[in-house]
């Protein structure tokens, strides 16, 4: 039978990739965590990390373990808020990833009000446009834009955000506004290259009831949403950003929105988190807060229903 500090020591250690990082994390020594960890590993026969003078990764049987570990957490974590009577406060560590660019302008003023109404809340941030390993790093909520092909992990949809395609008003005087999408292969374009995978994100647009995607070839690329937007306002291209990164540019002219009845569907906004665990209460304040903003949304929109 292992130990709550046991598990603890090797959870630590595999989110973090190695002793020190974890002994910071629990307060205590590294040669602490090291034991543990060597007193786990001898007492199941297996190897759990390979080990370096550096970092230490997890084995097979380390990852298989590690996941069956956060589950065991969690539902702890969350027996303990239960007996302590705290479900009606949120405390500990709340650790979120979003995208980078959505994540300030939207969640992160929310995340903002979140702490100030529950001063034992602490935020652990991480703004990042590539996916992560919810498990593995150890996240509570990743915010994740688009459709989900991960299907263990439990989903709550509570936002969209609509792709458009702009460009600066200098532009078009001098190359044209483009009326088709075949005009598109005219142009020069502000492309978002996707992160971890050296490709161009393809752009998305409606026609005749369907979606279909363009590769434009010509154009400057960035690994930035806020970058191409800023590049599109100094006149290099046409760009398709979702709407609230150039909201500001287009209601100041600085941007324009061209082939508009070409907008593709919105896509679907997630709060998506590590499927088979319970809820610690710090998930579930954020979460009536992103479903709070979600009904402020459609309110704002005029989407509610009237009886």
């Amino acid at each position: 039978m292992h130990g709550l500090q046991t598990l603890l020591a090797f959870s630590e250690t595999a989110k973090r990739g190695g002793f020190a990082a974890a002994a910071r994390e629990l307060s205590t020594t590294a040669s602490t965590v090291a034991k543990a960890v060597g007193r786990l590993e001898a007492s199941l026969g297996l190897r759990l990390f390979h080990r370096t003078t550096r970092q230490v990764s997890l084995t097979v049987d380390g990852e298989r373990l590690f996941r069956r570990c956060q589950r065991v957490l969690a539902e702890l974590e969350e027996l303990q808020s239960e007996a302590a009577g705290a479900r009606a406060a949120a405390s500990g560590t709340l650790r979120i990833d979003m995208p980078i660019v959505y994540g300030r302008k939207v969640i992160l003023p929310l995340l903002a009000r979140l702490e100030r109404e529950h001063p034992a809340l602490e935020l652990d941030v991480r703004l990042s446009d590539a996916y992560v390993d919810l498990v593995k790093d150890g996240i509570d909520v990743a915010i994740r834009a688009g459709d989900l092909d991960d299907s263990s992990l439990v989903a709550r949809r509570f936002a969209s955000q609509q792709l458009i395609l702009v460009a600066a008003p200098s532009y078009l005087r001098e190359h044209g506004t483009p009326r088709s999408l075949d005009a598109l292969a005219g142009h020069r374009h502000v492309l978002f290259r996707l992160p971890g995978r050296g490709r161009d994100r393809p752009q998305q647009f409606a026609l005749d009831g369907r979606t279909i995607t363009l590769r434009p070839a010509e154009g400057s690329r960035f690994n930035d949403g806020e970058a191409m937007v800023e590049a599109a306002v100094l006149g290099l291209g046409l760009t398709q950003v979702p709407d609230y990164m150039a909201v500001d540019e287009v209601a100041a002219g600085r941007l324009v929105e061209v082939l508009t009845r070409h907008r593709p569907p919105a896509m679907p906004i997630h709060a998506v988190m590590p499927g088979n665990r319970m809820v610690p209460m710090r998930v579930r304040v954020l979460l009536d807060a992103l479903s709070a903003l979600s009904a402020g949304s459609r309110r704002a929109r005029g989407d509610t229903k009237r009886g």
